[in-house]
Formats: C-alpha cells, sequence, structure tokens
C-alpha cells in the first residue's frame, strides 16, 4: 500500500512541475510579443560616426591628472621637447586619439589630437608610441614625443 500513495506522490509533483514550466514560457512569449508591439523600430546609427571617448575616463585609465582645458598657465612661452613628457598614448589612427602628456613636471593630462598643448602648441598626431606636437594642425611638427623604452622584464635565478 505504501509504494502505491509514494508513486501517486512523484506523479503529482512531476504533473504540477511539468504545468508550471508551460505557464512560465507561455508567459515569457506573451510578455515579449507585448514589449516587441509597442516599441516603434530605432535607425541604426551611420556607420562613419564612432563614439567620442571621454578624455576624463581616458586620463584615468592612462593614469594622468585633471583634464586639460586648453592652455596649461604655467607652460613656458618657447617650449622644447625637455619641457614635455609622454607618459601615454590612445590611437585611432594618425588623425583621431589622445596622449597622455605632463608639461613642466606638474600631472599629466589628456590631449585630443588638435587640442592645444600648453600655450604655443597643439597635438598635431598620434602613433603607437609617440607624439607630434606643432604650432597648427597643418604646420610640420616642431616637437616628437616618444614613450621610454620599456624595461625588459627582470629573471631572478632561485638560490640553493
Amino acid at each position: 500500500m505504501k509504494s502505491s500513495s509514494l508513486s501517486h506522490w512523484w506523479l503529482k509533483t512531476v504533473t504540477f512541475l511539468a504545468a508550471a514550466l508551460a505557464a512560465a514560457s507561455g508567459a515569457y512569449w506573451v510578455l515579449k510579443w507585448d514589449n516587441s508591439t509597442q516599441q516603434a523600430p530605432t535607425p541604426a546609427a551611420p556607420l562613419s560616426s564612432a563614439p567620442q571617448a571621454d578624455t576624463q575616463v581616458v586620463s584615468r585609465l592612462l593614469g594622468g591628472g585633471p583634464m586639460a582645458n586648453g592652455a596649461d598657465p604655467s607652460a613656458a612661452p618657447a617650449p622644447s621637447a625637455s619641457q614635455f613628457k609622454l607618459l601615454g598614448v590612445v590611437t585611432e589612427g594618425r588623425q583621431r586619439g589622445y596622449a597622455l602628456i605632463a608639461i613642466d613636471d606638474q600631472p599629466a593630462k589628456p590631449y585630443r589630437v588638435g587640442a592645444p598643448v600648453g600655450e604655443t602648441l597643439v597635438l598635431r598626431s598620434v602613433a603607437a608610441r609617440s607624439a607630434a606636437l606643432a604650432t597648427d594642425a597643418q604646420a610640420p611638427a616642431s616637437v616628437q614625443l616618444v614613450l621610454p623604452e620599456l624595461a625588459p622584464p627582470q629573471t631572478t635565478t632561485p638560490n640553493r
């Protein structure tokens, strides 16, 4: 007698779970169908318009200070390569990208290609490990900044 009531219990449980699964599946598809009919289709963004990078985020990712808002008041009027230090580069081709540059030992700031760097220069172009500064965006580069070479990894020999 015990085995008969036990088998009925399992059968009722399995039937209940199958019905609950069917109800949940039906509810999911009804809600999905309801949402898809009410939403207006959105036009796709043109392929030529790439999203603009946030310069504050780039600055934080490259370890720099606050964002540059134009000319740096502490920059000397006659720029030389020794007063600039290139700390990082994000490239999106030669005409698009960012460089993290420190001027006169101040905290580094991110600069977009075409943005003023210091009082008299603009960031003309960026490459994988370098940035070029010029007096304007069309002028030839007057200052070429290169990232320092990476130190080779140090290997340690175990003491025996």
